[in-house]
């Protein structure tokens, strides 16, 4: 979604589980050190369009059809990548800091519960879709992630056709070559990164990705193509038979093939070589195996 400043409310937050007196947080640079867990919210899940970023309250926007079209095709592109032992999400909310509580457009993290907290894992790839976002808070975000300890965030500048990776030493968001791949101990092949961009290269891409890990589906239909293959050759191979047999029956009977005959014989059905064979077994000359019906 395309978030929106709610400049009515700054620097508050409910308290969890309602009632009592609003939370303030501290400004940006006074953080506690202790982050805390992830899925601990301060905002409202799927009740409210609510998100926090550094206490600024944001609202998240049903997304207009660049953002909305281009969030699809990201889904079905990074599904099929996605590495067994991991989890992608759309739109999944984290408690990013004490003051941050939102999601990014996609987000991969490992599968299971974190033994060092026994909640869910943090997300180690985001993905956010930029449209009509503020660069402010685009870059807020990748701060705090990056912050938290998710190891890679992406941003897709929609107006711009640009996919960049968010650079801690730079503190800005670099682009990526559009011809280049992007590569991940996260996926099982590398991505194009134009498929990012464009659904047509996503297509490709998916099903490359199905192909590497060898999906059930895919080979069926692999196989099927490989028999139909194998049988179209062994009916070629029968009806180009069916082509020596009746040269040899006919030099045997009449002696040379005239060329008008070879081309009859080069260019028969199979149905026709078969009528023309038992027509030998009759004919008195060569004109009455080829006589029409």
């Amino acid at each position: 979604m395309d978030p929106k400043p709610d400049r009515s409310t700054v620097l508050l937050a409910p308290p969890r589980g309602g009632g009592g007196a609003a939370l303030s947080f501290p400004p940006s640079g006074s953080r506690p050190g202790r982050f805390p867990p992830v899925d601990e919210h301060i905002v409202v899940p799927e009740t409210t369009r609510d998100e926090m970023i550094r206490g600024r309250k944001v609202v998240a926007q049903p997304a207009l059809e660049p953002h909305a079209d281009l969030q699809t095709s990201l889904d079905f592109l990074i599904l099929p990548h996605v590495r067994p032992g991991y989890r992608p999400s759309t739109e999944l909310l984290t408690r990013v800091s004490e003051g941050s509580n939102f999601a990014t457009d996609l987000s991969i993290r490992r599968e299971g519960q974190d033994p060092a907290t026994g909640r869910r894992f943090l997300e180690e790839i985001s993905f956010e879709i930029v449209n009509e976002q503020s660069v402010r808070d685009v870059v807020e975000k990748a701060e705090e992630l990056a912050e938290r300890g998710v190891r890679r965030v992406f941003a897709i500048f929609v107006k711009r056709r640009e996919v960049c990776e968010w650079s801690t030493e730079k503190h800005a968001f670099v682009p990526l070559l559009l011809d280049g791949m992007l590569e991940d101990s996260c996926f099982v092949r590398p991505i194009a990164v134009r498929a990012l961009l464009d659904v047509q290269n996503a297509e490709r891409e998916v099903v490359r990705a199905l192909e590497r890990k060898g999906n059930a589906e895919l080979e069926k239909l692999k196989a099927g193509a490989r028999d139909e293959g194998r049988e179209e050759g062994r009916e070629e191979g029968r009806e180009e038979g069916r082509r020596e047999a009746l040269r040899t029956l006919l030099q045997a009977r009449f002696g040379e093939i005239s060329a008008n005959a070879e081309a009859r014989i080069a260019g028969a059905t199979r149905a026709m070589l078969d009528a023309w064979i038992l027509r030998l077994l009759d004919a008195k000359t060569i004109d009455e195996v080829f006589a029409e019906s």
